[in-house]
């Protein structure tokens, strides 16, 4: 037994257990909490890895696979095909102004011209472990930044192959051959030396044919596999079969100069029609979060703070050199894309850090004598802090700047960006938030003759309500002055429909020192959400609970039972839980004596239905529930 081994898994897991709920917990989010612990297990402080941190990395990096894989699930071709555009576009000109911007900069620090596009070259790459997971813990994968994020990432991991191809060219002659002969004594190499035997010509013909027998095993081959798997009834079998499936993708892709992550990622589309789809991802999830916990401890122990510590003034101007110039980039390119301010600054936020592939590229480089040893670890240096900021970055542009910057937005047809056109419609009703809660009050308010004034917070969002024809703008609603605008002054009634708790109590405490005379209905969306609205006086609605209701309402139906009695059940159900609220609210502070107090009136509500039992069609009702649970 390899004690060491055990050793190693017991610090990464309990690191692991430890980053994530303490970084959610501070509000820095899961992916910056597993790198300020990484840095701190890491050998420049605590010391309890550092050894095999390199072999850690390898290993964690067949997170950033999974990851794909499963975002490979979850898009399918036609969608694929639709985002051609802003994959091969935005991601392309991203790719190639990024790398010769960098390089420009880094010449004008002195560096040979050889040296700097490969720095470039490196640099122009982010990190789609980060991006993705950070995109998604913010509540902002979906939206028209979170969307392009992704277009632009997928292109980057494209563009390691021919990177990887360019950058042996950039090499000095004498370098070269060196560093060829000691890859050759190492054994470095091996997977791409039966590729250059081949002729040149030949080389796209094996990417195709790698990509085309992937597809052809994931159409004839794996879909029937899976579903002898699923009928035998051993849901070990079929985990391991993906597991399997992806490894070996991998490898094939790795064995042909392709990134593992683009091979897992064109299996994950071939799959996404599949009947099997939410299992497989189901199955692949945990390893994914797991080794991606992993793979971000190994970053945040790879930061070198000795070389930081001995060079911080070059190491520091690299950093803000790399986030500032892909940030000032990224902004351009996202505008002639057409995307809107905010969307624009939170594209260049998410984007602005170097990225994982930047380890593989410099390491590479260095083998083969492209980049000398200094360069190289100053170049992984920033790339490791840049991505350590990557979080806190995109942190501070959602909550500090974007609420400053004003509210801005791109209506259809407009070539030139304005200030918001908010106006005051004179409706007697201000709805704000236009999502899954909003979208049915604001159709039913209009359909009866009080269309209400919407603001909205999306402002793509905003852009598309506009073109199918609904009154839309877009507007912070924390801002005195836009409410002003909108016509709070003389408004009667003010919904409010966001899914964000902080936000939603912001705008309450704004309106009633600025509006006092505007009723507030305001969506709840938990229990605790339900409390605090409660405790400013402001009339609540439980998300979904109306929804829940009708559902139950159909299962009593579907199950034998009176429907107009299933209604009235439901009916006391919300009149009781909506009683609870009150009556709960002074104990939410107190764990015990709201533990006592949900106990009673949980026995309340099985009482207030057993004396009200429902009858069932066709037969008497029976003097206990028809509803209670069999013993």
């Amino acid at each position: 037994m390899d004690s060491h081994l055990f050793t190693n898994c017991l610090i990464y897991f309990a690191a692991a257990a430890l980053a994530a709920p303490l970084g959610k917990r501070l509000g820095l989010g899961a992916v910056l909490g597993y790198l300020i612990i990484g840095a701190l297990i890491g050998p420049q402080v605590l010391g309890l890895v550092g050894e095999n941190r390199e072999e850690v990395m390898h290993f964690a990096e067949f997170g950033v696979v999974l990851m794909l894989f499963v975002i490979g699930l979850e898009i399918d071709l036609a969608r694929l095909w639709k985002m051609r555009r802003n994959i091969l576009g935005l991601g392309g000109l991203q790719v190639l102004i990024t790398a010769v911007a960098l390089a420009l900069v880094a010449m004008a620090f002195g560096i040979d011209w050889r040296q700097s596009l490969a720095v470039g070259l490196i640099l122009s790459l982010s990190s789609t472990a980060i991006v993705m997971q950070t995109l998604k813990e913010r509540g902002i994968a979906d939206s028209s930044a979170g969307q392009q994020s992704f277009a632009v990432l997928l292109f980057q991991d494209i563009a390691v192959i021919p990177i990887l191809a360019l950058l042996p060219l950039l090499a000095m002659r004498e370098q070269a051959a060196d560093a060829a002969h000691s890859a050759d004594a190492h054994g470095h190499g091996a997977a791409e030396a039966w590729i250059d035997t081949l002729p040149g010509w030949s080389h796209g013909l094996v990417v195709v044919g790698a990509i085309a027998l992937i597809v052809l095993i994931g159409r004839f081959l794996l879909a029937p596999w899976l579903r002898w798997i699923a009928s035998m009834k051993v849901p070990e079998a079929l985990t391991a079969t993906t597991l399997a499936m992806v490894v070996g993708v991998a490898l094939m892709m790795n064995a042909v100069g392709l990134s593992p992550a683009l091979g897992t990622f064109v299996a994950g589309v071939m799959l996404a029609s599949s009947e099997f789809r939410h299992e497989l991802e189901s199955d692949i999830d945990p390893f994914k979060a797991l080794l991606l916990a992993v793979f971000f401890l190994a970053v945040g122990a790879g930061i070198d703070f000795a070389l930081i510590a001995a060079q911080p003034l070059n190491i520091a101007i690299m950093v803000i050199a790399l986030i500032a110039v892909k940030f000032i980039i990224l902004g351009l390119l996202a505008r002639s894309f057409g995307l809107s301010l905010d969307q624009r600054l939170l594209f260049a936020a998410a984007l602005a850090q170097g990225g994982e592939f930047a380890f593989v590229l410099g390491g590479f480089a260095a083998a083969r004598g492209i980049l000398d040893e200094q360069l190289t670890k100053q170049v992984i240096s920033a790339v490791a802090l840049s991505m350590a900021l990557a979080p806190p970055l995109l942190i501070v542009m959602q909550n500090v700047i974007l609420p400053r910057v004003g509210t801005r937005c791109l209506p259809s047809g407009d070539k030139e960006e304005r200030e918001s056109d908010v106006e005051n419609d004179h409706s007697e009703v201000l709805l704000v938030g236009f999502g899954r809660f909003g979208h049915p009050i604001a159709r039913l308010l209009r359909s009866a003759g009080r269309p209400p004034t919407v603001l909205e917070l999306d402002s793509d969002h905003v852009d598309f309500l506009r073109r199918i024809g609904l009154n839309c703008y877009y507007g912070d609603a924390t801002r005195v002055p836009l409410l002003r605008s909108a016509g709070a002054d003389e408004a009667k009634l003010l919904i409010l429909a966001v899914d964000d708790e902080e936000h939603c109590v912001s705008i309450i405490e704004s309106c009633r020192k600025h509006f006092p005379h505007l009723t507030i209905l305001a969506r709840a969306c938990s229990r605790s959400h339900a409390y605090q609205l409660h405790e400013m006086g402001v009339r609540f609605f439980i998300e979904q609970l109306g929804s829940s209701l009708d559902c139950a309402i159909a299962a009593l139906t579907e199950l034998g039972h009176d429907a107009d009695h299933a209604k009235d059940a439901a009916r006391r159900f919300k009149q009781h839980e909506m009683e609870n609220i009150d009556g709960m609210a002074k104990h939410r502070n107190d764990e015990a004596s709201y533990i006592g107090e949900a106990q009673r009136r949980l026995q309340d509500l099985d009482s207030l239905l057993v004396n009200a039992p429902l009858p069932v069609r066709g037969r008497a009702a029976s003097p206990k529930s028809d509803i209670e649970p069999d013993d």
